[in-house]
């Protein structure tokens, strides 16, 4: 959902005009024209100067005295050591800790954890620096006495310092030699060394390039900034995969290199390994030449090192550390449609219908807030969202196989005392079980979100996760949803502070900006390229543009002040620490609810800010349990923290409708798919400002190869739905056709997410890791290990520059989609393929061996379809794939079908796992690709196959092979030879 144009921020380090700086809020058609609106500077606070762009700043390396380390102990896992101040303390940006504990521990064969902790810590400042294992998975010994490729080392010259290195090459991985450990009650700092140029990914969430380069500082503060280049926005994961390349002399020794786009032939290796700081509070990164700082207002140091050596079993490692992905129901995978402005039942089945008539696929329709009752969580709108017509429609929705999800807001509103009329007893009751964030002196802490003033859950209080189930089942039973979409859980506020205290009196009170539909002269841009692929419609905005005063300004504080905290011994300002990270909403509490609202514990929100949206999304998944019993809870939500994943997707949040957005969605779902998040895709054709048809043209095409395929878009803006143009009805239907059919393959790669830990979507860089040439690529990617995407990104393009790993070595085979063929280039370098506007070019890896099925309205009527199998081979012939099947909805299903496909020597093995579950759809045909010849003697379980039902093209190289009157997974096995 938007954010209020005054925290828009424009997309920063683009040199295109085209980005836009405004957008919209939602309906003020159920708020009274008497309503108080709450004036802008309730949302204003003295300025900070982030340190790292303060002047005035004083660096903690150039006074503070680091540690000594002493007592050091062996342990059946590692080693304990005590650390105490090398000198006077600084206490530059809070009171020094003059002792500390370091534990390592060698947790796996694989995973290294190095803590450092206060020595003296009691229970009311315990959460002061560590996360309860109960609110995020906290890592522990697995085995003790094991043998690790990793070693700890350590020196106090001169003074603490260690190192982490990869014993079998001797690569040091992490050295804080010649850095000061810094350690005080509000900041932390440590530093490592990196390579020239390295290669680092993750550090989400960010809208910036895949590779994160050496010049970008990454800030943890969720904020509700929508997708802003390069500040901190929802989510908060500070985990880090870095790739090293090298080359290898004929002794074996190897030498480092620096990636880039243009390296020469040759040979390279690479090695990978992963670092996480377990640590949520507000932090900045710096990512610098000369390697990686951490600089953190509060916590621990709780670092944990994966081995690898390659990408694929560092991320497996981090996500058995911090929990696998959901696995989600086989539905979810359709494709989705909501916009900001559906205004009744009646709408959303006119929706449903239009996208049948125009025969485009849809599988569930989505509402913003518009359902609720005064913008309110579980009650419906009785205008529009009446109860009982939404009983009628959902039926009549699900019984066509199709789903219903609404939003909900991570805000509760507290009704009018003054007014009776105002009662909302989803309140009431999280009131009187303690479910709400409060004030240091035990009020209510009150803010404001859409409804008005407004409460907050406590996810570390003992009712509210109950309270939320209850309130969950209640809805259900009125509304039969089928999944929850959690928004505006950074958490975001619309003022400073406890606003509401003493003032509910004047609730509903309306936002302190402007909404859609009043004076605001707000102007709706187009993408770049719009005059000219869309002349008719140019015209007719670039008058409506004339007509229309300049856009609406942004509000500006009056306040000019600046604040620098200087600390006090032995006590924290948590609203303005000494520290002022990079925070893109400046203070603290602008925007977002104050560090010192309290828990019901005594914790602060200072500890727990960037855990919010990760204890939603936790509740969620338990309320959606009972609503649901034994069922996968479907949960799309905003603010994510490491581990998220393992309760829910997530969406690229409040996007623009344009190129840029278009293209950094690409690395956006890298970076999720890195962190453990596979559920993940943007809101499609844009979410703020208009789009037009050939941006949706090519978006709706790109993101029928995400795994979350949603089309959303604001407010105000014009509509964007699939059929809304010739050309996007088209270009929707044919890359939907490819999905449909590639359905049992992506529901297959999110299994082995699961259960594996293995990534979806994946980075050319993960999939040939001895090519240095791919390490920044971002603009294509693949879908699982098999299926090549290079979208066109740019606007009146007819062709797009692409690349085809491993070809030109002779390594891979790369086979087109559309004409069944394999791929030539001459050299290593970008490839021009044609795309005209409607195409994207997709390719089939060589040694693919994929069962598909049929493209059908819902996925519940694709799952009747006959089985495909395409094959195809590599370079040698050979080739391999599988298959998992279940009822696609329970969290234990009880009956499973797995089958294994292999292609040796001219012979398709498949070799099948019955586990009770059964597919009784017939096998159609079995295509393969890059065959040189046949003598059309082709066997089916050693019977030979009609000459009628065997088609060979030689110039194409394609055997088709069909007529087998079977079910595709019947019996043990089948083979087919040829």
């Amino acid at each position: 959902m938007c954010i209020p144009p005054t925290w828009r921020r424009v997309l920063s380090g683009l040199s295109l005009a085209w980005v836009v700086a405004q957008a919209h809020t939602p309906s003020a058609s159920t708020t009274s024209s008497a309503q108080y609106t709450l004036p802008a500077s309730v949302n204003e606070a003295p300025g900070v100067i982030p340190n790292i762009k303060d002047p005035q700043a004083v660096n903690a390396q150039t006074i503070c005295p680091g540690y000594i380390a002493s007592n050091v102990q062996k342990t059946n896992s590692g080693l304990t050591a005590s650390l105490t101040l090398a000198g006077e303390a600084c206490n530059l940006y809070g009171t020094d800790v003059e002792s500390l504990n370091l534990t390592i521990e060698y947790q796996t064969t694989d995973r290294l954890n190095v803590a450092i902790a206060p020595t003296y810590i009691s229970a009311a400042n315990e959460t002061q620096y560590f996360i309860p294992p109960s609110v995020a998975a906290k890592p522990e010994v697995e085995e003790s006495n094991l043998v690790s490729d990793l070693e700890f080392s350590w020196s106090n010259d001169p003074s603490f310092a260690f190192e982490v290195t990869r014993k079998s090459t001797e690569d040091v991985i992490f050295s804080t030699k010649g850095r000061k450990l810094v350690f005080e009650n509000q900041f932390v700092e440590f530093s490592s060394a990196l390579p020239e140029e390295y290669n680092l990914y993750g550090l989400g969430e960010s809208i910036h390039a895949f590779r994160l380069g050496n010049n970008y500082t990454k800030t943890y503060y969720a904020a509700d900034d929508g997708a802003t280049v390069d500040v901190n926005i929802y989510g908060t994961h500070p985990f880090y995969l870095e790739t090293r390349y090298f080359t290898e002399s004929d002794d074996g020794n190897h030498t480092l290199v620096t990636a880039n786009e243009t390296m020469p032939d040759g040979n390279y290796t690479s090695q990978s390994h992963g670092v996480y700081s377990r640590n949520a509070h507000g932090q900045d990164i710096l990512l610098q030449a000369g390697g990686i700082t951490y600089r953190a207002i509060g916590g621990s140091i709780d670092l944990y090192f994966f081995a690898g050596p390659t990408q694929p079993k560092v991320t497996t490692s981090y996500l058995k550390a911090v929990g696998l992905p959901a696995m989600q129901q086989y539905w979810t995978f359709g494709f989705h449609q909501c916009r900001w402005g559906y205004k009744s039942w009646q709408e959303l089945e006119d929706v449903v219908g239009n996208y049948t008539q125009f025969g485009i696929p849809l599988e569930t329709i989505w509402t913003d807030i518009d359902w609720m009752l005064r913008y309110r969580d579980f009650e419906n709108n009785p205008i529009g969202f009446g109860d009982a017509p939404g009983q009628k429609f959902l039926q009549r929705l699900h019984d066509g196989g199709r789903h219903y999800v609404p939003i909900f807001d991570s805000a509760i509103y507290v009704p009018n005392p003054t007014d009776s009329s105002d009662a909302y007893p989803v309140f009431e009751r999280g009131n009187d079980t303690g479910s709400f964030l409060k004030n240091p002196d035990g009020s209510l802490y009150i803010g404001d979100v859409w409804p008005g003033f407004t409460v907050f859950p406590d996810w570390l209080s003992d009712g509210a996760v109950p309270w939320w189930t209850d309130e969950m089942v209640r809805y259900h039973n009125i509304t039969p949803f089928d999944g929850a979409w959690i928004d505006m859980s950074e958490i975001s506020s619309f003022c400073v502070g406890s606003c509401g205290s003493g003032h509910l009196d004047q609730n509903p009170v309306h936002p302190p900006f402007a909404l859609p539909g009043e004076p605001s002269n707000l102007v709706l841009n187009y993408p770049e390229g719009f005059n000219k692929t869309n002349a008719t419609e140019a015209a007719s905005a670039s008058s409506a543009l004339a007509s229309s005063s300049s856009a609406y300004p942004a509000s500006t504080s009056t306040d000019t002040s600046i604040i620098r905290t200087t600390p006090t011994p032995g006590i924290r300002n948590v609203n303005y620490p000494p520290y002022a990270i990079n925070n893109v909403q400046g203070a603290l509490d602008v925007s977002a609810i104050s560090p010192n609202a309290t828990h019901a514990d005594g914790t602060l929100e200072y500890e727990m800010h960037n855990l919010w949206g990760h204890g939603i999304l936790k509740a969620t998944y338990t309320a959606l349990s009972a609503v649901f019993p034994d069922l996968r809870p479907f949960i799309i939500g905003r603010s994510t923290f490491s581990g998220s994943g393992a309760f829910a997707g997530h969406w690229g949040g409040d996007n623009w409708s344009n190129w840029p957005s278009m293209i950094f969605s690409i690395p956006q779902a890298l970076e999720m798919s890195l962190l453990g998040i596979p559920m993940f895709g943007v809101d499609t054709c844009g979410f703020a400002d208009n789009t037009d048809m050939e941006l949706c043209n090519r978006w709706m095409q790109l993101s029928a190869f995400f795994p979350f395929y949603r089309n959303h878009n604001t407010l105000s803006a014009i509509s964007q739905e699939a059929y809304r143009w010739d050309s996007v009805i088209d270009a929707s239907k044919s890359a939907m056709a490819i999905r449909f059919q590639l359905l049992p393959y992506l529901y297959t790669l999110f299994y082995h997410a699961h259960t594996k830990g293995h990534t979806v979507m994946r980075a050319l860089a993960w999939e040939f890791p001895n090519d240095p040439s791919l390490a920044s690529a971002d603009r294509q990617f693949l879908l699982g290990p098999s299926i090549l995407v290079i979208p066109v990104l740019e606007p009146s393009a007819k062709s797009v520059e692409g690349v085809f790993p491993g070809l030109t070595q002779g390594q891979e085979t790369w086979y087109d989609w559309y004409n069944h063929t394999a791929v030539s280039v001459s050299s290593r370098a970008n490839t021009t393929i044609d795309a005209p506007l409607g195409h994207i070019p997709v390719y089939v890896r060589g040694g693919s061996v994929l069962p598909l099925q049929q493209r059908a309205l819902t996925t519940r009527d694709a799952r009747n379809t006959p089985w495909d199998i395409l094959v195809a081979l590599d370079k040698n012939g050979d080739g391999d794939g599988d298959l998992y099947l279940d009822d696609g909805i329970s969290v234990q299903p009880n009956a499973t079908l797995t089958a294994n496909l292999t292609v040796h020597n001219r012979r398709l093995d498949a070799v099948i796992n019955h586990g009770g579950w059964v597919d009784g759809n017939v096998l159609r045909n079995v295509t393969i690709w890059g065959i040189e010849n046949t003598d059309n003697k082709v066997k089916f379980n050693g019977h030979h196959v009609h000459q009628g039902n065997v088609q060979f093209d030689k110039i194409k190289k394609t055997l088709v092979v069909s007529g087998f009157n079977t079910s595709a997974w019947a019996g043990d096995r089948w083979t087919l030879e040829w």
